[in-house]
């Protein structure tokens, strides 16, 4: 009988996480950090001056004395000498193999202007074999002189055996030049798919070889898919990338096709970042059909949530507005495919949540949140309360009556704050002063007690947290117009914004028990910082470097 009970207890443990605790208590550690600035996220033990580490979890957290009976004749003892000491950074919005192709591609992101544009495809082109693909680049026109879109003639006379077709960094518009189209058979006399553009010449009607959104699939259809040496080159750059940075968790807009991929690498343990899959949303049949739910996997590879689209990106002029655009007054965005007709999104949402599955819609514009927030509050009626987290990814421009909707049904606000800095240089040309000063309303949210978490939406922004960081604390636009912070009543705090890239991070993935804080039990992710960033002027906060980046308890890179 006491055997049975003692069984019981064991397997209870197990399930609520309390076993790995008890494991590790009685051991020596295997790593230590000491003598350091320790921020935990944790509001019952916010600061600490040392953490000791026993196998993959946090075995101790608290003085400089109290490890110094964990450190044993073999363990690894680090003096941080005042360094800060944080939790792994968790990026809760990007895309892990398009950063990692971008990363082997032509990088097209700080093009000065077009003839810098035109000049490093033409290098580019150079350096590729005949009939072979040009992709990525993550363009900005808005940084050009002019701010011109680019067109097919730009790049024609240097790729005339080159296809080409390359992203503007929002991923919501690509150049296609002439021989990429005639591949792909688009003309003029194409139509414009629906929640999509074809960019025409005014005069004659060809097209420019600018596709927006729905568009763009025209000629991605015919784009050959990577081989695997390809994938896995690119999924190894966006891991060494992500080690650089500090990122131990990441929330994908992935595809099934990068799944076979992140397992291929996990099975050889070079899997170094902790992947919660995103899938497109109208892939829901298929994990409802095998029974997979919100959470479903382990700590390493996890699914059961999906994406989908509510309209396009502020840059491309796609995001969907209740009113028209004040730059281009005829149109005030496109719906996504998916919301043609508008309740076809309510039912994929709606079904998606009935087979247990978390739901994670890309809005931008303020139309496009509201339809949204007003969907998620219909399927919460229809389906009952559960402990669901919907999430709205991006939620750039709230109309002011949304914004309280967010905290009453208790969706997460997944925001990318580098966005704000960047897109703050010219978003008022777009919609004006009045309706910015609800764009990227960190503040306004957090008041209304919203979760906020916090990602970069990499390729589209740069990786590295610590520049998400200045942004949210900041908000001085990347033009230095702006040194007060654009729209400075909506600056967060660094402890705010601390929690919005670790915590919130792990709630919004069911993860919050086992990882986001520094806490004795939990997976032992950590990032020492070369300086404190509480102790310095938030202006100085990008000039931070990452020194060690530890995973389940290894450190897997160092600066040296």
């Amino acid at each position: 009988m006491k055997i049975r009970i003692l069984l019981v207890v064991c397997l209870f443990m197990i399930v609520t996480g309390s076993i790995a605790q008890e494991f590790v208590r009685g051991r020596y550690a295997d790593l230590v950090f000491t003598n350091g600035a320790v921020w935990t996220i944790n509001p019952k033990q916010p600061k600490a001056q040392a953490v000791a580490i026993a196998g993959s979890r946090i075995l101790s957290v608290g003085a400089a004395a109290a490890v110094q009976g964990l450190i044993g004749p073999a363990t690894q003892v680090i003096d941080l000498k005042g360094k800060a000491l944080w939790p792994g950074f968790n990026d809760c919005h990007l895309h892990f193999m398009a950063g990692g192709y971008h990363l082997t591609s032509v990088d097209l992101r700080d093009a000065h202007n077009e003839e810098d544009f035109a000049q490093r495809i033409r290098a580019r082109a150079a350096k590729q074999s005949k009939g072979q693909w040009i992709l990525g680049g993550d363009w900005d026109h808005e940084s050009w002189p002019g701010a011109q879109l680019p067109s097919k003639e730009l790049i024609d006379k240097y790729t005339p055996e080159t296809p080409v077709f390359v992203n503007r960094l929002d991923g919501h518009m690509r150049l296609a030049n002439s021989y990429a189209l005639r591949l792909a058979q688009v003309t003029k006399d194409t139509p414009d798919p629906l929640g999509g553009l074809i960019v025409r010449h005014p005069r004659t009607g060809e097209p420019t070889g600018i596709l927006k959104d729905a568009a763009i699939d025209l000629v991605s259809k015919i784009v050959p898919t990577p081989n695997e040496a390809t994938q896995m080159e690119a999924a190894r750059a966006a891991l060494a990338e992500a080690r650089r940075l500090g990122v131990t968790s990441i929330h994908d807009m992935a595809s099934p096709e990068d799944l076979v991929i992140y397992q291929k690498l996990h099975t050889h343990r070079e899997l170094t970042c902790r992947i919660n899959a995103i899938m497109p949303l109208p892939e829901w049949k298929r994990l409802a059909a095998v029974g997979i739910q919100a959470g479903f996997g382990g700590d390493m590879i996890r699914i059961g949530t999906l994406k989908g689209y509510a309209d396009g990106s502020l840059g491309s002029t796609t995001a969907l507005f209740f009113e028209p655009y004040d730059d281009n007054p005829k149109t005030s965005g496109l719906p996504n495919a998916m919301m043609i007709p508008e309740e076809n999104m309510r039912r994929l949402i709606a079904e998606s949540d009935k087979a247990g599955l978390q739901v994670a819609i890309h809005a931008i514009g303020d139309r496009a949140n509201h339809i949204i927030l007003d969907h998620f509050m219909q399927v919460y009626q229809a389906n009952g309360p559960r402990e669901r987290r919907f999430r709205i990814e991006h939620a750039q421009h709230l109309h002011p009556d949304d914004v309280g909707a967010f905290g009453r049904l208790g969706v997460i606000a997944s925001m990318q704050p580098y966005h704000a800095v960047d897109d703050g240089r010219w978003a008022e040309k777009r919609i004006g002063h009045e309706r910015c000063r609800t764009a990227y309303a960190f503040r306004t949210l957090l008041n209304k007690k919203v979760k906020l978490a916090f990602g970069s939406d990499w390729t589209v922004a740069p990786l590295n947290p610590l520049l998400g960081l200045y942004a949210a604390v900041t908000r001085r636009t990347l033009d230095g117009k702006n040194p007060a912070g654009w729209i400075p009543e909506e600056k967060i705090s660094l402890a705010e914004a601390l929690e919005a890239y670790t915590l919130t991070p792990a709630y919004a993935s069911f993860e919050e028990a086992d990882k986001g804080s520094i806490e004795v039990g939990k997976l032992a992710d950590l990032v020492v910082l070369s300086h404190d960033p509480f102790a310095l002027m938030p202006d100085k906060i990008p000039e931070i470097r990452i020194m060690y980046t530890i995973f389940n308890g290894k450190i897997i890179y160092e600066k040296k």
